[in-house]
Parts: C-alpha cells; sequence; structure tokens
C-alpha cells in the first residue's frame, strides 16, 4: 500500500520550459557559451550538495559567466521565470486529500527553492522536504533515497517516487522504492492509479 507520493521539481512540479525561461532572462552580457556552469558544472554541483554557500556560489557565477547580477536579482529572475504544472499542483492536492503523504526529493540549491517558495508558498504542499543541499547528495546517488525513506518514516515499498531523469528512477529502484519515470502528466497518473493511489 502506498503511503508516500514523492514529487521531483523540476520538469514535474514546475515545467520543463522554467529553467530555459530563467537562463534566457538574463542580461544578453553574459556568455550565452558558458551557461553550463549553471547546469552541470562541478561548482553547480557541489552548490547543490551544500558545499559551497550561496554567496560562494553566485560569486563564482558572476566571475565565470559575466554576470553583473547581485544575489537579489538572481533570485528575482529565478521567481520571475518559472512556472507550475497546475496539473501536478493539483494532484499534490488530491493526493494529500486522500491521507497520502506528499513529499519533495530533489537535487537543488537553496536560492531557487526560496525564490519558488516565495513566489508559490509551495512547501506548504509538502509533508516531507527532501534537499540534496542539506543532505549532502544529489540523485542518482541512493545516500538521498535513504534520507527519503527515513524522513518520511516509511517503508520503501510504501513509496511512490517520479522522476523525469532515468538513472534517478533505477537508483530508487535499487533500494526498493517504486519508481517510475515521468514522461508526462496521463502518464504519471496512469503509474499512480496502478500503485494503487485513487485519484
Amino acid at each position: 500500500m502506498i503511503k508516500a507520493v514523492t514529487f521531483d521539481l523540476d520538469g514535474v512540479y514546475f515545467t520543463e520550459s522554467s529553467f530555459v525561461n530563467f537562463k534566457n532572462s538574463l542580461p544578453l552580457t553574459v556568455d550565452q557559451s558558458k551557461l553550463i556552469f549553471l547546469s552541470k558544472s562541478d561548482s553547480m554541483m557541489s552548490f547543490k550538495r551544500g558545499e559551497l554557500s550561496e554567496d560562494d556560489f553566485w560569486d563564482l557565477a558572476r566571475q565565470e559567466l559575466g554576470l553583473n547580477l547581485s544575489n537579489l536579482q538572481i533570485f528575482d529572475l529565478i521567481k520571475n521565470a518559472y512556472q507550475v504544472n497546475q496539473n501536478v499542483v493539483d494532484t499534490v492536492k488530491k493526493v494529500r486529500g486522500l491521507g497520502i503523504k506528499t513529499c519533495i526529493c530533489t537535487n537543488n540549491f537553496p536560492t531557487r527553492i526560496n525564490a519558488l517558495n516565495s513566489k508559490f508558498n509551495f512547501l506548504s504542499n509538502f509533508d516531507t522536504q527532501v534537499f540534496s543541499y542539506q543532505v549532502g547528495a544529489i540523485k542518482p546517488d541512493p545516500k538521498i533515497f535513504h534520507a527519503l525513506i527515513d524522513q518520511s518514516g516509511c517503508l520503501p515499498g510504501e513509496i511512490a517516487f517520479a522522476d523525469d531523469k532515468e538513472d534517478n528512477v533505477k537508483s530508487a529502484l535499487s533500494v526498493g522504492i517504486n519508481a517510475f519515470l515521468f514522461t508526462g502528466f496521463s502518464t504519471f497518473v496512469f503509474e499512480l492509479k496502478r500503485l494503487g493511489v485513487a485519484i
């Protein structure tokens, strides 16, 4: 029996285009060829693991990208660029209404979480919140999924988990979580129903 449903944020709760919108909102003076720094660089991975402070990361970003923005201006750009997937938001609320725990398990960084929560107050919709920068591990590291199990208070087989990256799904499955690939809203609902979540 499923007692907790876990949602990823980027590409699931928030639209796939949101991060692209953020990158596109950066000033034209920024070296566009270096924007991978904001997603896949070693520095970003360290930031997502909580190994770099907010000030240290954005100081590096300003240097690397020629970014002439304060932390507060970056915060506002993120806030303005992101939109929720309303179908997923409604599903989170339906799941919670069934008495099932709602959880986040996400590779993320505090600037984005704080900016988006200030706009959407989305954290109030989740009973368990597992952030890579608090756990010190990023998906697909099984450590983050063990944190999800511990913090949710559920057995692995009582947790459903959707993610838009296959490696993350495989890792969650390896620790016994009911994980499946998020490829779109209709498939997402189908998989939850298959697991016995009557939404």
